[in-house]
């Protein structure tokens, strides 16, 4: 099973959940920004790899408008050289509108890991040739309020269903790509990969979290993450 078919086996797995309060609205990009998300597959997700980063879920400004994880749009666009026609959710949120690939704010997320990529690789097709990203859960969630709701936060019985599939689909990419570094990208991430991954012989780790709402990510959050991946013996530069 290749990546695409991963992905669109989770994609209608995850359709047919249902998410109660405090979710309102839920978007799967897997779904409505299926073309970008597939090129993004086809041109750098070919295995095997040395690194997986693995996030969380997208941010409304990043995955949730490109399709590609962290995807803020003018990485996405410009650096990988991605676009695609990006439909609208079938039940979109006023104060979250999908303007695909017109969407003008940028993700702080997504600029800020694409942008420590591009600083220490050059190109996207360096940085893929050891490295590949994912997001461990593709659905983006809202509160009514259009406030994000992360995926721990979820009632039980809706996560526990969530978290069954998306488990399902990390172990089949992990064992697709065969990597010797899984490393989440947070904690959350991180604790995902090491209860799902119990017989991968590779290494798990964490890298700080570039989200704004993160103090510690505020302040050099590349360097952070350099000396992270340096003492799990990981550098990634221009060879």
């Amino acid at each position: 099973m290749d990546l695409v078919k991963i992905g669109r086996a989770l994609a209608r797995r995850i359709d047919k959940l249902e998410f109660g309060p405090p979710v309102s609205h839920v978007y799967n990009p897997l779904d409505y920004a299926r073309e970008p998300y597939e090129k993004y597959l086809a041109r750098f997700g070919a295995g095997p790899k040395e690194i997986v980063l693995l996030g969380m879920n997208p941010g409304p400004f990043g995955m949730a408008q490109t399709g590609v994880p962290f995807g803020e749009v003018s990485m996405v666009r410009d650096w990988m050289g991605i676009e695609g026609k990006v439909r609208r959710p079938a039940r979109e949120h006023s104060k979250r509108p999908v303007l695909g690939f017109d969407c003008e704010r940028s993700e702080v997320s997504g600029a800020r890991l694409w942008g420590w990529a591009r600083a220490r690789c050059g190109t996207a097709e360096r940085f893929f040739s050891r490295v590949f990203v994912v997001n461990y859960c593709p659905l983006v969630f809202m509160e009514a309020s259009g406030r994000n709701v992360t995926p721990d936060k979820l009632r039980s019985g809706a996560r526990d269903e969530l978290y069954a599939a998306c488990d399902e689909a990390l172990s089949r990419t992990i064992r697709l790509l065969e990597p010797r570094f899984v490393i989440g990208v947070g904690l959350f991430a991180e604790k995902r990969a090491r209860e799902v991954l119990t017989d991968y012989g590779g290494e798990i780790g964490s890298i700080l979290h570039p989200s704004p709402a993160n103090p510690k990510a505020n302040r050099d959050w590349a360097g952070v993450v350099d000396a992270q991946l340096a003492e799990l013996g990981l550098r990634l530069g221009r060879r």
